[in-house]
C-alpha cells in the first residue's frame, strides 16, 4: 500500500516537472517572439502610420504579458498618447515611469511635458518643477504651450528663467519668445531677442527671419521688418506673405500691394492680407473688387471684409454681404460668424441673432468656443439673458472671452449678484484667469449690488497683487464711483495720484460725477478744466452741487457762464433703439 502511494507521488512529481519543463520552453520560445513583436510596434509608433492607435492598443496588451520598456520606447507610447488624446492612458505611462525611474530622462521628460500641455497647463508646470534637469525641449515645449493658449507674459516669463540658468536657448525658443512678443506689441524686448539671435548665429534660418518680421510687422516696426525681409537670402512663401502683412496690417497699403506685385508666385494668403489691410485702412470696395479678381478666394477672404464693415459700425452693409456669401454657398467657419454677430449685438437685432444660431448648428458649429462666446454677447445685448445663460453652460469648453461675455451680460442687464457669483466661479478654474474687463464688470456689479466697499476694494487690491493686472483709469472710475456712493469720496483723490492718474481728465470727471463734498468738487472741476478744456458737463455738475449746498449765488455765476459759453443741458435719451431687421428666412432652408 506504501509502495504504490509512493510510485504515485513520484509519477505526479515526474508530470509536473514536464510541465515545468514544457512551460520553460513555451515562455522561452514566446519571449523571442514577444521581443520581435515589441520592436515592431514601437517602430511603428515611431513612424507615426496610420495605424497608430492599433499599435498602441497592442502595445499597451504588450504591457500587460509583463514587457518592461525601455526610455525610447517610453518616450514614442507618450508621443502617441498625446496625439490621439488618450490622456487616461497618458496618465497611467506617467504613473509607471515615477515608479520605474525614468522622469530623470531627459528625452522622456520632455515627451511627458509635451503631453501635460495638451491636457493641463498648470499640470504641465507642475511636472516642469519637479524635472532635476529639464532640457531645452522640455523649456521649449512649455514655453510654446503658453504661447498657444495665449498666455502670452507668462511665455516670456518663462524665456527670461532660460536665459538666467545654464541651458543655451535655440531657435525654437527664440521663435516662441518673439511670437508673444508680437502679441503684446513689446517691440523693446523683442529687439533684445533679435539681438541675441545674431549673437547665436541662427538669424540665417528662414524659419527665424519669417517670425522677425511677423514680430516687427505686429510691433508696427514695419521699416525693420523690411530690413529683415531684404537680408535674407532665401525667401519662401512664408517670407513674401509675412512681409505684406506687416505693410497692410500697419496701414501701408500701397507698399503691401508693391510686395505682392514682386511676388514670384502669390498665393490665397498672400491676397487675403492685402485685402485684410484694405477693409480696415482703405476703401472697402476696393478690397472687395480684389477679391472679385483673385484666383481662389476662400471663407478668410470674405471674413476679412465682413470684419471690416463691422469695424467701421457698418452692421447693416456687413449684414448685406454675408448674405451675398451665403448665397454663393462659400463656407462660413466659427470666424465668419463670430465677426457678423459682432456686429449684430452692436444691432441688438435678436431676431437676426437667432437665424444665425440657427445656421451655425446647421454648419456643425454650434459647440465651438468662438461662436458660443459670441452668442452669450449677443443675447445679452438684446436683453435675452437667459438664452445667453443656457449657451454659456451649453458650451463644454470655455475661454477668457466666454467668461467675460457672460459677467458683461449680467452686468449689462443688471443682475449684479450672478456677476458676482459667476466671478467666484472664475476663481476656481485652473486654466483660466481673470483679466482687467472681468474686474471692471465685478467692480461696477458692486456698485449697483450694495457690495461693502472693503470687500470691492479686496477685489482691487487683488486684482493687482494676486493677477498683476495694472488698474486702468476705467478701474479707477468705478472705485472712484464706489467711494461716492459709500460717502466715502475723500478717499478718491488720494487713490488717484497713488495710481498715476493725476493727469488723466476721465477720473476727475468719475470725481466730480461722485462729488458730494463741494471742496472736492471744485478740485475736480478745475482738473477737468485745465486737463480738458471748456466742457458742458463741469459746468452743469458744478451749479448742481452748488444748488445741492444751497449757494445759489455761486449756482446763478455758473448759469450765467452756462448762457455765455452757450452751454446747454441736453435731454437724456435711452440707449436702446428698436431696430426692426427684416430677416432672410433662406438660412433655415
Amino acid at each position: 500500500m506504501q509502495q504504490s502511494l509512493l510510485k504515485s507521488v513520484q509519477k505526479c512529481l515526474q508530470k509536473q516537472k514536464q510541465k515545468q519543463k514544457h512551460s520553460q520552453l513555451l515562455l522561452t520560445k514566446f519571449i523571442s517572439t514577444h521581443f520581435d513583436s515589441w520592436n515592431n510596434l514601437i517602430l511603428a509608433l515611431a513612424q507615426g502610420s496610420s495605424n497608430t492607435e492599433l499599435a498602441l492598443y497592442e502595445a499597451s496588451c504588450e504591457l500587460n504579458y509583463g514587457t518592461k520598456p525601455n526610455a525610447y520606447a517610453l518616450v514614442h507610447l507618450v508621443r502617441a498618447s498625446t496625439n490621439l488624446g488618450y490622456y487616461s492612458y497618458g496618465h497611467q505611462l506617467h504613473s509607471y515611469i515615477l515608479r520605474s525611474g525614468f522622469v530623470s530622462n531627459v528625452f522622456v521628460s520632455a515627451a511627458l511635458v509635451r503631453f501635460y500641455v495638451k491636457d493641463s497647463l498648470s499640470d504641465a508646470h507642475k511636472l516642469f518643477a519637479e524635472i532635476p534637469q529639464p532640457s531645452v525641449v522640455s523649456w521649449n515645449t512649455l514655453i510654446s504651450g503658453y504661447v498657444h493658449s495665449g498666455r502670452f507674459s507668462k511665455a516670456l516669463d518663462l524665456f527670461v528663467q532660460l536665459e538666467r540658468s545654464d541651458i543655451f536657448a535655440d531657435s525654437f525658443t527664440f521663435t516662441a519668445a518673439l511670437a508673444a512678443c508680437g502679441q503684446l506689441c513689446l517691440l523693446e524686448l523683442g529687439k533684445s531677442i533679435h539681438t541675441k539671435i545674431v549673437k547665436f548665429g541662427v538669424q540665417c534660418s528662414i524659419f527665424v527671419a519669417n517670425c522677425l518680421i511677423d514680430m516687427y510687422g505686429k510691433c508696427g516696426d514695419v521699416d525693420s521688418a523690411i530690413l529683415v525681409f531684404n537680408k535674407m537670402k532665401d525667401k519662401d512663401t512664408i517670407s513674401w506673405n509675412s512681409v505684406i502683412a506687416a505693410s497692410a496690417r500697419n496701414g501701408l497699403l500701397v507698399q503691401a500691394f508693391g510686395f505682392l506685385q514682386q511676388m514670384p508666385n502669390p498665393d490665397t494668403i498672400s491676397y487675403n492680407e492685402l485685402i485684410n489691410g484694405l477693409a480696415h485702412f482703405g476703401d472697402i470696395e476696393d478690397a472687395i473688387h480684389i477679391m472679385s479678381t483673385m484666383p481662389s478666394p476662400n471663407s478668410s477672404s470674405w471674413n476679412s471684409i465682413i470684419t471690416g464693415y463691422v469695424n467701421r459700425d457698418r452692421a447693416r452693409k456687413a449684414l448685406n454681404f454675408f448674405c451675398r456669401m451665403h448665397s454663393k454657398d462659400i463656407e462660413m467657419d466659427q470666424f465668419t460668424f463670430s465677426s457678423i454677430l459682432s456686429g449684430i449685438a452692436g444691432l441688438s437685432a435678436l431676431t437676426w441673432g437667432m437665424l444665425i444660431h440657427c445656421c451655425t448648428i446647421k454648419c456643425g458649429l454650434g459647440k465651438s468656443i468662438v461662436v458660443g462666446s459670441a452668442l452669450v454677447d449677443v443675447y445679452s445685448k438684446c436683453g435675452r439673458v437667459k438664452n445667453a445663460e443656457l449657451m454659456f453652460q451649453s458650451l463644454p469648453i470655455k475661454n477668457l472671452v466666454t467668461w467675460n461675455a457672460m459677467i458683461s451680460g449680467f452686468a449689462l442687464n443688471g443682475d449684479s449678484t450672478k456677476v458676482i457669483q459667476l466671478f467666484e466661479q472664475l476663481k476656481m478654474e485652473r486654466d483660466v484667469k481673470p483679466d482687467g474687463i472681468t474686474f471692471l464688470n465685478v467692480l461696477s456689479a458692486c456698485s449697483h449690488n450694495q457690495v461693502s466697499l472693503e470687500i470691492a476694494t479686496q477685489y482691487f487690491e487683488s486684482m493687482m497683487e494676486d493677477y498683476g493686472i495694472e488698474p486702468t483709469a476705467e478701474h479707477c472710475c468705478s472705485m472712484i464711483r464706489l467711494m461716492g456712493q459709500r460717502g466715502e469720496v475723500w478717499r478718491a483723490e488720494r487713490m488717484i495720484f497713488e495710481l498715476g492718474f493725476g493727469s488723466c481728465g476721465l477720473v476727475w470727471r468719475a470725481l466730480l460725477g461722485a462729488c458730494g463734498n463741494l471742496k472736492l468738487a471744485r478740485t475736480a472741476a478745475s482738473m477737468v478744466l485745465k486737463l480738458e478744456g471748456d466742457d458742458d458737463y463741469v459746468y452743469v455738475m458744478l451749479s448742481n452741487i452748488y444748488a445741492l449746498y444751497g449757494k445759489w449765488g455761486h449756482a446763478r455765476e455758473v448759469r450765467e457762464s452756462m448762457r455765455k459759453k452757450q452751454v446747454r443741458k441736453e435731454a437724456g435719451r435711452s440707449w436702446i433703439v428698436v431696430d426692426n431687421v427684416n430677416a432672410n428666412l433662406s438660412f433655415l432652408r
